[in-house]
């Protein structure tokens, strides 16, 4: 039951303004999923103390796998699909727990397939396209700076925000769903410009070239501040890929959703590095995160592709492998979205990776599925994101190297 302006008001909290629209779907005119979307927006921004409501342009969905979401997940999104609920904003998923078409070669069963299988065919009920990957910029999903959505999967969050300059809080499944429904969601933190401003300055005193340097930089930082906004002062340049890993390690060791470089990303123009705490980042700290992260011991599965690979990753894994082959009792994964996974099919290169004994995956990723069933021990990556993630999602040991140490780790010599 919501309580009354006046009585929010009375307890200091601030009054949620709908308008006549919002009033009515939540009145139940819109229908019943339409009132429990906006039941539940209207709880999150009376508890976040928003005043209005925002439109969204798009949203992501987390909370796709069967191994995350279970049995009840599966009821929760085939009730809500069986009462007629639909998007009414472009809305893409997470990853899933499988890839949806060669699932057995990962070592997944039946049971657990077709449970996946009903959380897909839920999603797709409602209108969600079922592009499972964390990379939703790279396969449509690309909002526009200044744009506000709803999405929920961590790295994409922190991307959205920092790279595209996009406006989104951390969304959770549900809330992100309920947002794709109404098309809109609470205006508050992120979506408004005082919660973007930086609250510590980041001076980077390490020298950063590789996508797994900046992985390691995120690592770090999210390590040191926990949460908060940092201006990130002294990287001269980086790319689109190397700022994708650094998104996911900065939301792996803290609760980081949003970042600035100096002269790199869209909104630091704004901000000058000054008032505030500053914080020194230097190689030792990279290595010390390294040391965190690495077990002991040879290991015999090496994983590419957290977040999901870009076309341009793709290629660079391809390259590192010709007149190679991935050693016996040892493997070599990649991930990717399907989308790109079939680009990369047209360009060759999944056909060179598969060809030295590699494995290209979609839809999945080694976080999210149960990668223990596949029967390794000890998976090496160049993800800081994956090696926090894995010794406890997948009980296994876990280690990091850059990209091309990582493969060599799995490939003859």
């Amino acid at each position: 039951m919501f309580r009354s302006t006046d009585e929010l008001l009375k307890d200091g909290v601030a009054a949620l303004k709908l308008n006549s629209e919002e009033e009515r779907m939540l009145e139940g005119m819109g229908g019943q999923t339409a009132k429990k979307a906006m039941e539940l927006l209207v709880a999150i921004g009376e508890v976040m103390g928003a005043e209005r409501m925002v439109r969204v342009t798009s949203a992501q969905v987390s909370g796709v796998s069967y191994g995350n979401i279970g049995d009840a997940g599966v009821e929760f999104l085939e009730e809500w699909a069986g009462n007629g609920a639909k998007v009414v904003i472009p809305t893409t998923l997470n990853p899933c727990g499988m890839d949806l078409e060669r699932w057995s070669e990962m070592g997944i069963d039946d049971a657990y397939r077709s449970k996946q299988i009903r959380i897909i065919d839920a999603f797709m009920r409602m209108g969600v396209s079922a592009t499972c990957t964390c990379t939703p910029y790279l396969v449509g999903n690309h909002p526009k700076y200044g744009e506000h959505v709803a999405w929920s999967e961590s790295s994409a969050i922190c991307y959205a925000n920092s790279v595209i300059g996009a406006r989104t809080n951390r969304e959770g499944g549900p809330s992100a769903l309920a947002a794709a429904i109404v098309g809109r969601t609470p205006m508050y933190g992120l979506h408004m410009e005082e919660g973007r401003r930086p609250t510590v300055i980041i001076d980077v005193e390490a020298e950063v070239r590789t996508r797994h340097d900046f992985s390691l930089l995120g690592y770090a930082v999210g390590r040191r501040i926990g949460t908060g906004v940092p201006l990130f002062v002294g990287i001269t340049r980086a790319d689109k890929n190397q700022l994708k890993i650094m998104c996911a390690a900065l939301a792996a060791s803290g609760g980081i959703a949003l970042f600035h470089i100096q002269g790199i990303t869209p909104e630091a123009w704004r901000y000058q590095p000054q008032g505030l705490d500053r914080i020194q980042i230097g190689a030792s700290d990279l290595e010390e995160c390294r040391e965190v992260l690495s077990s002991e011991g040879d290991p015999d599965l090496c994983c590419i592709g957290c977040p999901h690979c870009s076309l341009e990753e793709m290629e660079e894994v391809a390259r590192m492998l010709r007149g190679r082959r991935v050693a016996r009792g040892k493997a070599l994964w990649v991930w990717t979205s399907k989308a790109v996974r079939d680009e990369a099919e047209r360009a060759g290169y999944v056909r060179e990776i598969e060809e030295a004994g590699g494995r290209v995956f979609s839809d999945t990723c080694m976080v999210v599925c149960p990668l223990e069933k596949a029967g390794f021990s000890h998976m090496v990556t160049d993800s800081c994101k994956a090696a926090h993630y894995v010794p406890s999602t997948a009980r296994m040991r876990a280690s990091v190297a850059d990209l091309r140490e990582a493969v060599a780790m799995v490939v003859e010599p």
